[in-house]
């Protein structure tokens, strides 16, 4: 099977353990992980193959990284070593009432001073089948900006799937170009998205129009219409009950009809970080695998779900405990 490819930069994970809060911590648990770099090892540990570009400094946090995720089985040849630092973020977890809440520590990254030249597409992507990227990338700096430019290009030229997350993170454009003026053209460039209506707004100017009853689907229509390559929107529905308790779901539509999985309640969450990307990989393998839109979309909901019961960013959950929730067991029952 040809691999999917995944670009972005990846971070060092500080955590308190347990439910420690950051300012009463006497030691912190060391972990590693990146939106996109998650989807790749996600699929891994699914069976497809799969490649994560980025870039890290060359001394023991940035290989440390490097060997993390090749652990999860995730090939990581095309890294390349520069710079200064690895950017780092602060997790608490949240319980009940209380939010769990990040703190990021990555100005000045390796990944956000790489240079463009120092990847080259055409090799990186000559056995893939998908290139999956997100709206952090571009938004880190003009170079990574221009490198993701580069690939999804490439990978259109070589006629391969290309999906983004086109999560707007606000803070994180501070390099003088304003999200309107750099994702639109990234976005030209996909078959697939995950969008809401806020990211539609708040990167593309679009807002429901009243042509149809679902605003949503009124968004994803005007979103096609400018972007015609785009295939398929995707996105998920978080209900909040707590921080320990949510419920998921997701939709899809492919330019005709909007189609929606079931909802899973998750009653008690373990880690929510990385489930966003549990459900792309979720749902990649789904497109690839099961071939099925509603199908896919299950896998990926019961995929994101189990994640918020594993520690740390990357789901581990395996082929048989995705199919038990997507049938709807969500016992937990003992297996032995």
């Amino acid at each position: 099977m040809k691999k999917v490819v995944t670009f972005g930069e990846i971070m060092g994970r500080l955590s308190p353990p347990g439910y420690g809060r950051i300012v009463q911590a006497q030691s912190l648990n060391l972990t590693f992980g990146g939106g996109e770099a998650n989807v790749a090892a996600a699929l891994a540990h699914l069976g497809i193959p799969a490649a994560h570009v980025t870039k890290f400094p060359d001394h023991e946090m940035g290989h440390a990284a490097t060997s993390y995720f090749r652990k999860v089985g995730v090939d990581m040849q095309y890294v390349q070593y520069g710079g200064n630092r690895l950017g780092l973020y602060f997790t608490e977890f949240g319980a009940a009432m209380r939010p769990s809440k990040v703190v990021y520590d990555r100005s000045d990254s390796s990944f956000a001073h790489l240079d463009p030249k120092e990847f080259n597409w055409k090799e990186i992507l000559k056995d893939a089948q998908w290139f999956h990227w997100t709206g952090i990338s571009p938004a880190i700096s003009e170079s990574a900006a221009q490198a993701c430019k580069e690939a999804i290009k490439t990978a259109n030229d070589l006629g391969i799937t290309v999906s983004a997350d086109v999560n707007y993170r606000k803070n994180l454009w501070q390099y003088g170009k304003s999200v309107q003026e750099v994702m639109p053209d990234l976005i030209a460039g996909c078959d697939i998205i995950v969008c809401g209506k806020g990211d539609a707004e708040d990167i593309l100017n679009i807002v429901p129009d009243g042509s149809t009853k679902s605003g949503w689907e009124s968004v994803c229509k005007q979103i096609m219409a400018k972007f015609p390559k785009i295939k398929k929107i995707i996105n998920t529905k978080r209900g909040q009950i707590s921080a320990s308790q949510n419920t998921l779901s997701a939709t899809s539509f492919n330019g005709k009809q909007v189609l929606k999985s079931e909802t899973v309640e998750i009653s008690q969450i373990v880690d929510r970080i990385g489930g966003g990307d549990a459900f792309m990989a979720g749902y990649i393998y789904g497109n690839l695998i099961l071939k099925d839109e509603a199908q896919s979309l299950s896998f990926a909901v019961a995929a994101s779900a189990l994640k918020h019961t594993i520690e740390g960013d990357i789901n581990l959950a395996n082929l048989d405990e995705i199919e038990t929730v997507m049938k709807g067991d969500l016992t937990g029952r003992l297996k032995r």
